[in-house]
Order: structure tokens, then sequence, then C-alpha cells
């Protein structure tokens, strides 16, 4: 008899993160806690479970490690760290600044001794070892001395909130382009975080003698970015050109913050395979569709990359081209995740983004989606709230149907009646007419067709341009 071999019954557990705040003057507590949210969001994508979340209030982030000395101690007690930043990492802090942390530090001791006891003594009093973490993720973006001193006193990894989404772009990245971009902002956040070896005081013999290892380290890091955009601008060169070859045809982007919906949206509304993942920043790659079922003329959707508070301004700037189809569209899609309590700051963060690139001034449709998940009272108030929003969720075929219907009305607003007569001579621009106008009517005589289409008057000038010519 052949026995089956045994299958484990639970699968390991996903390393441990502990998320750290500084909730600075001006931040209100639902702001605050919404941040945090949405880290501990971001830390799960990337493959963490938040076992604590660490978070003072403080009129600034502490010079030396972030946390004043008693909530640095707190943390530690949850990495197995020793609390304190060795003297080998010494902590700048101003004069000014030293008394207040000090004085801080012993308000903390005072306020929080038995509560931080509370999880390791239960743990002990179990029989079991406490659970530690091994990463420590920073709402924050911090200083490399600040992230050293961290390291050293919690024993463990330390990113920060820059780090993070830095590192979820480069394991979502797929194409080309996009693995491109994300290398460049990884490079340009690394650079300056680059730390000398033990032996980094050594010069280096033959090329580059004279630098040490850590110079010798960002020249090549500098050498690496040039090479990068030079090839990028290759192909934003190319994406500029396919870009200009639509400028006369109706073009959707669909924007909005990061799993607000937008790539499940793209696929009702095209049918398109594209990705679809309950999870941040799952698309990073521009994909353009025909809306289905199609038009006459033709509408282009294109998904874009999603936003988020606190985007790095390098990828800001990396995913120029996919940002661009937003600038470039007829119309906007500003997709919301409705059912999200933070989703009118998401709708801000949006809105701030589209007027960094200049698409401020592009018309624009709000679209609130995943209203599968709210109540009817719930969508009321959206709805009085955003007039002339469209509430619907990408999982209703029929509230699909009527947004496309929408699309459809807002540019056939627009478009304008026109003739056009095409000698027999020009007969080979009849596919171009019939993909850029709506024939109304068509007749021949003897010297060419004559026809009555409705179309955007771009569209109308550049075809009795090309027929003229």
């Amino acid at each position: 008899m052949v026995t089956a071999p045994s299958v484990p019954t639970t699968l390991p557990e996903p390393p441990l993160a502990v998320l750290v705040a500084v909730q600075l003057p001006g931040v209100s507590d639902d702001e605050h806690e919404g941040d945090l949210a949405e880290l501990g969001r971001l830390v799960h994508t990337l493959g963490f479970s938040v076992l604590a979340t660490v978070s003072q209030r403080r009129d600034s982030l502490a010079a030396g490690a972030v946390l004043g000395d008693g909530k640095l101690r707190e943390l530690a007690r949850l990495t197995g760290g020793s609390g304190v930043v060795p003297s080998g990492a010494p902590v700048r802090k101003s004069k000014a600044r030293t008394q207040r942390d000090a004085d801080e530090a012993e308000a903390e001791d005072e306020r929080g001794a038995e509560d931080e006891g509370e999880p390791e003594a239960e743990a002990q009093a179990e029989g079991a070892a406490p659970r530690r973490a091994t990463v420590v993720v920073v709402d924050h973006e911090l200083s490399p001395s600040q992230l050293r001193n961290l390291e050293r006193a919690t024993g463990a990894q330390v990113l920060d909130r820059t780090g993070v989404i830095v590192d979820i772009f480069h394991r979502h990245a797929k194409s080309r382009e996009a693995r491109m971009q994300v290398e460049i902002a990884r490079l340009n956040y690394v650079a300056p975080r680059l730390r000398e070896s033990s032996g980094g005081a050594e010069r280096q013999q033959g090329r580059g003698a004279g630098e040490s290892a850590l110079e010798l380290d960002r020249r090549k890091i500098r050498d690496r970015v040039a090479l990068l955009k030079t090839q990028l601008a290759a192909i934003h060169a190319d994406q500029d050109h396919r870009r200009s070859a639509r400028s006369e045809q109706l073009r959707v982007a669909l924007v909005g913050y990061t799993n607000a919906g937008k790539s499940s949206l793209m696929r009702a509304l095209t049918g398109s395979q594209v990705l679809v993942a309950d999870q941040l920043f799952a698309t990073l790659d521009t994909t353009v569709r025909a809306l289905q079922p199609e038009t006459r003329p033709r509408i282009l959707v294109s998904d874009t990359v999603g936003f988020i508070k606190k985007l790095p301004h390098d990828l800001v700037a990396s995913f120029r081209s996919t940002l661009a189809e937003a600038l470039e569209a007829s119309l906007l899609l500003l997709v919301v995740d409705a059912a999200d309590p933070t989703h009118d700051a998401q709708l801000e963060v949006t809105r701030g983004v589209l007027a960094e690139i200049g698409a401020q001034d592009v018309p624009t449709l709000l679209v609130l989606n995943k209203a599968d998940r709210l109540d009817a009272g719930a969508i009321a108030e959206l709805e009085g709230r955003h007039p002339g929003a469209v509430v619907l969720s990408a999982h209703r075929p029929g509230d699909v149907a009527a947004l496309r219907q929408r699309l459809v009305d807002h540019f056939e607003a627009s478009m304008q009646d026109g003739e056009l007569f095409l000698p027999y001579a020009r007969q080979a621009l009849v596919a171009q007419v019939y993909e850029h106008t709506r024939v109304v009517a068509e007749t021949c005589d003897e010297v060419g067709r004559h026809l009555t289409v409705r179309a955007p008057a771009a569209a109308l000038a550049k075809l009795r341009a090309l027929i003229s010519g």
C-alpha cells in the first residue's frame, strides 16, 4: 500500500514588522491613524505582518533616532535590540534639543513603564518566547544617520516610507521600461545611504585610483543612472511618437489612488486581461485598449500607475511617460475607493499629483468605485456631496454599461457634423474616415464618394487636410 506524503497543515508565518510614526504638530489624530493604516497596507504588500505600532507625539523628529529615548527602548523590546544607540554611531543633536529629548524620555518612562512590559510578561507567563520583529518601518523619510542609529538600537532592518514604496515598485515592475524607471529611483534612493565598509578607507588601485570604495560605488551609481536615462529617453521618444499619432483620437485615462479599483474598471470597460490584484501598486505599466463594444470614432482607455500620499519625487519623475497619458487625455476618470474611510484624503492627494504634472485643467469625471460595499444611506450621502459623480461597482455589469454610455454621451456632445468628399483617386483614405468618424450617410457619383460624418473638430480638420493634400 502506497501512503501519500503528509502535507503540512499550517503555512509558515510571515516575518514580523513594527510600524513607527511621529505625530507632528498640525496632523490630526484621524490623519495620523490613516497614515499608519496605509503604512500597514504597504508593509503587507511587501509580505510582512504587523506585530505592533509605536507612535509618539513630538514637535519634530528626534535628530538621532526619530523617537525619544523612552519610546526607542519600547521599540527595542519588540525587536530584541538594546534600545540604545552605541557610541560608535553618535547621535547628532543640537544643544536646544538635548534637554527636551531628555525630558520627553523621562515622561515616557513614567507613563509607559508598566504597559511596555505587559506583552513580554504575558508571553513568559504562557511559557512561550516573545515574538520578535525583524523589520522596523518608519512612516517618514529618514536621513542615513537616523537609519543607522535605529538599526543599531533595535538590531533589526530599518526601512523608511520611501524605501518601502521603492521596494514595492521594484517587485511589481514587469516591462523593460518600468524596470528601468524603478532602478533609477532605487539607485537615487540608495546612493546617499551607502556605507563605508571596514576597509573602505583604503584607496583603490588601477582605474579610479585615489577614490575610496564608497566614492567608487557612488560614481558607478551615477554612471548607471546616466546610462538608464539615456536608454529611457529613446523609449520615451518612441512613446511620444505613438501618442502623437493618437492625438486626434478620443482618449480616457483612469487615474486615482493606488488600489482604488482602476484595473478592475479598465478590464470591465475594455474586456482586456489586465492584472487585477488587491494590493498596492499592482499596476505600473500603461495599458491602452479600445472601449468595448467599440464606438465610431473609437474611444481609447488607458490605465495608469496609482498615486499615494508622499509619493517619492524620483518615482513621479521616473514614470513621466505613464503620467503623460493623463496629461494628454481627452477626459480623466478620477477613480476613488468610496468604501475606504480615508477616501476624501486620497482624492485630495490625487488632485495634488495631477496639479503637479500639469493635468489639473484636463476635463475630469469623478468615479466613486466599490459601491457594492456601501449601504443605501452611504451612497445617498456620497451623491449629495459629489453631484455629477458616477457611483458604481466595477463588478456590476449594469453599472459599467451606464458609465460606458456616460463616456459616449460626453464625447458625442463635443462632436460636429461635416461633409467629406473623397475623389476616387483618394479612396485609400476611406478606412481612416471610418475609423475616426461616424459615417451618417454615404453616396457615390461619377467623380467620387460623398460622406456625411459626425466627428470631433480636430479629426475632421485632419481628414480634410489629408484629402486635399
